[in-house]
Formats: C-alpha cells, structure tokens, sequence
C-alpha cells in the first residue's frame, strides 16, 4: 500500500507539471486531481476558450490513462457513444464494437449541447461502471473517469443537464480568466515553445494511479467530522434559500473529497478544514434554489458559503 507521502509527493508533481502548461491555476487543478484519486467524475462549468479541454487531456496524459474525447452535439446519439452490434456480413453473426465509452478518462467536451437523451446514456456507466447493450453488460476497466466540460446555460443551443445527472458528478468548479499577467506569462511560453501542441510525459503509471486511489480509502474519519459533514448536508434541506437540497450522495462526495484532501495534506486523517475546503465545489451543483432567488442570479456557491459560516465546527479531537 502506498504510504500517504508518497500520494502527496505523486499529486504534486503532477500539479507542478501540469502547472506549468496552465499558468494561474493551481486550485484548480488540485482540485480536479482531487476528484480523480477519489475516483469520482468532474463537470468543469465555464466559457470558451479556458483550457478544459487542454486541462483533461494533460491529466489523462500524465497518469498514463487512455483517453477518448468526445465532441457534444444535438445530432449525437447514444450509440455513438456505448457502441452497438454490427452485423459481419463475412461471418453472418453480429459483432459488438465497443464505443468510446470504453476508456479509462472521457471528455465529454460541452455536455449541454447534446439532446437529453444522449446525455442519459451516460448514467449508468458513471453511476455503475458498466455498459448495458441489448441485454449484455459490459463492466468498464478500472477507473472510468468522466470529465465533462459545458458553456454556461443561457448561452444558445444548449440543454441544461437535469438534476439526477448533475448529481452524478462528484465536483463542479470553474476555471476562471488568468489576470493580466498571467495572460501575458501564457503568450511567452507558448512563444518559447514554437508550437500550440504540449506534452509533459508520464508522471505516474496506470497501476500507481490505482494505489493512489486505494491510499485515499484508507483515510480515516472520526465520527465528529462524519456528523460536521451531515450536518452541512441537513443544512442544505433547511436552508430557506434552497428548494431542493443535496443529497446522501452529496454527503458521500464531501466524505470522498475531504479525504483525498487530507492525503494531500500529507495526513492519514481528515480535519474540518477539509470539509470546508471541498464543500463548495461538492455540493453547490446539487442544490435547487427557490424561483425569486434563481431569478436573482444569487450563485449557489455563495449559499453553501453562508452554510458553512452558520454550521457549528467540531472541536478539535
């Protein structure tokens, strides 16, 4: 089993030389990293043009995953993504040709543009890790991560991901426009490069990945701060703000999430200032606020802020 240093030494190197690519954002892609070794999926919400996708494929490339992009569109069906039967006229059976829902990482690059009937598809291969075609399983290799990227809803020509697989989504975040220094850091290395392409290597291998998913379970969590979690969770339900709070499944992904960022922390157990770290992208996707306040553009990051200002910390242990 992988000691917890050598987890916290592995995601730094990753975010160090993936840092070097995408120049500003360092919590971002913590955070993303967070969501991988929990083996969870990511939507990145943002617009155009913010390295999301440059961002999944340089993690695929350096935890030597396969990877498979998938272009969203209206005219996409959900064949084209689980694959099907074709029929071999040569040997007169059909045969299975599995789609690229078969990979290790899938970008599923601006979800919000294809039909919800195509977004469907990919319930229960996110939820279960397997594939049902006309009545067969296929399970899919450890791990099957999603990271989906979507311009923001009321951009047009676009279908907003309903709340069931929304929930499927263990973090939200955004990437966010580098200032103006960065910005300018971006356009010298890329001169410095000569090319728009980029490639860092492999960091860690396939198998290290695994390890590093196995080490996050192994992170302890007290009882106090399995009930700090539920009582953000609860808060959720109550809060006057909120129609329709989170979820047990949003209870699971803070659990998931806060231990992946105690690991690297460098600690073999978690703390409330985990919790509160990850709260925000954990769980303001799967809250519903009330009409007057939706309305009033009021963002639900801000909401589960207020949560976590008003909930009681647990003491120290």
């Amino acid at each position: 089993m992988m000691h917890v240093k050598d987890f916290a030494q592995c995601c730094q190197q990753i975010v160090q030389k993936i840092g070097e690519i995408i120049i500003g954002k360092r919590e971002v892609l913590e955070q993303i990293l967070l969501g991988i070794v929990s083996n969870g999926h990511i939507l990145i919400e943002d617009y155009p043009g913010l390295a999301k996708t440059l961002i999944a494929q340089l993690f695929a490339e350096s935890t030597d995953l396969q990877f498979r992009r998938v272009q969203f569109t209206p005219d996409l069906l959900p064949g084209d993504l689980t694959g099907g039967y074709i029929y071999n006229q040569q040997k007169g059976t059909f045969e299975f040709r599995p789609g690229p829902l078969f990979t290790n990482l899938l970008l599923a690059d601006e979800i919000n543009r294809a039909t919800p009937k195509t977004q469907a598809a990919l319930l229960e291969a996110m939820q279960e890790r397997q594939i049902t075609i006309e009545g067969n399983r296929y399970p899919l290799s450890p791990p099957f991560i999603v990271i989906a990227t979507q311009n923001p809803i009321e951009f047009e020509g676009t279908y907003p991901l309903p709340e069931a697989q929304l929930d499927r989504f263990l973090l939200k975040l955004s990437v966010g426009y580098p200032s103006p220094e960065e910005e300018q850091e971006i356009l010298a290395r890329r001169q410095q490069r000569r090319s728009d392409e980029v490639h860092i290597g492999q960091i860690v291998d396939h198998h290290t990945l695994l390890e590093m998913q196995q080490t996050v379970e192994n992170i302890y969590v007290s009882k106090a701060i399995e009930r700090y979690i539920v009582d953000l969770v609860s808060e959720t339900r109550r809060n006057p703000k909120i129609e329709v709070g989170a979820s047990p499944r949003g209870s699971l992904a803070l659990f998931k999430l806060a231990r992946a960022r105690a690991a690297l922390q460098v600690r073999d157990f978690v703390i409330p200032d985990d919790v509160k770290a990850v709260a925000v992208v954990g769980l303001s996707h799967r809250i519903i606020m009330k009409p007057e306040l939706w309305v009033s553009r009021i963002p639900e990051e801000t909401i589960i802020q207020q949560i976590l200002d008003t909930v009681p910390t647990p003491k120290a242990e």
